[in-house]
């Protein structure tokens, strides 16, 4: 008798361990800039678009590409590639825009393409080395083994933060 409670037991904590785990865990979706695979929280992610050429904004940044009009609500069009410095900026058939709710405001994120959705623990996700980099490293949460691949998990907040915000009131002021 004291073994099966010692059992039930046993497996109530590794229930409480493994629900722990899924609590700590989150959805990312994939993408991809450059030859890189990146990963954004999906909780972030309203919808992804086609691309389609936005309506070019004066004083704008280079990386600004413009802004679209989304069922009424004006969203500006923000080229990841051109933001993180990726030198090869094509668009193509899979050429796309996440449409991201940052702090209650909506922005458009250009990408290559996106893959899928992968759900990662706090575990999975180890620091990113610090180094000179053409990407900040406040825009990097961390790195991520998923199979043979290695994703860039980013810090979306961080990558469209007030600042880079201000740009984007001051250009649709313009």
């Amino acid at each position: 008798m004291e073994s099966m409670q010692d059992t039930s037991a046993g497996l109530r904590q590794s229930a409480s361990r493994s629900s722990q785990v899924l609590a700590d865990a989150g959805q990312y979706l994939t993408l991809r800039l450059g030859g890189e695979e990146y990963a954004i929280d999906i909780l972030r992610v309203q919808e992804i678009r086609s691309y389609e050429a936005p309506t070019r904004m004066v004083n704008a940044p280079p990386f600004i590409k413009g802004v679209v009009n989304l069922r009424g609500v004006i969203v500006p069009i923000v080229d990841l590639r051109l933001k993180l410095g990726i030198d090869k900026v094509e668009y193509t058939e899979f050429t796309v825009v996440i449409i991201l709710n940052v702090r209650g405001t909506v922005i458009g994120a250009v990408v290559d393409s996106v893959s899928d959705v992968v759900t990662l623990t706090t575990q999975m996700i180890k620091p990113a080395p610090q180094f000179e980099a053409a990407i900040e490293s406040r825009f990097v949460t961390g790195l991520a083994n998923v199979g043979e691949r290695m994703l860039i998990v980013m810090n979306v907040e961080a990558l469209m933060s007030n600042a880079e915000m201000g740009l984007v009131a001051a250009a649709l002021q313009s």
